[in-house]
């Protein structure tokens, strides 16, 4: 698993991006987030994560928050 911090995150849209531990911004959509309820993040939270390569390149799966 891979640790980051969100960059920005709009719950309205659904999706934003994370900061990994290299300064690389990883797309993260909310369907990859793994939580009860209303799933949404925010800015400056600590996750960890995996990495999928998808048509657009990089993109966050199995998101988690850490506390």
């Amino acid at each position: 698993m891979k640790k980051g911090t969100v960059k920005w995150f709009n719950a309205k849209k659904g999706f934003g991006f994370i900061t990994d531990e290299l300064e690389n911004d990883i797309f993260v959509h909310f369907s990859a987030i793994n939580m009860e309820g209303f799933k949404t993040l925010d800015e400056g939270e600590k996750v960890q994560y995996e990495i999928e390569e998808s048509e657009k390149g990089p993109q966050a799966s199995n998101v988690s928050k850490i506390s």
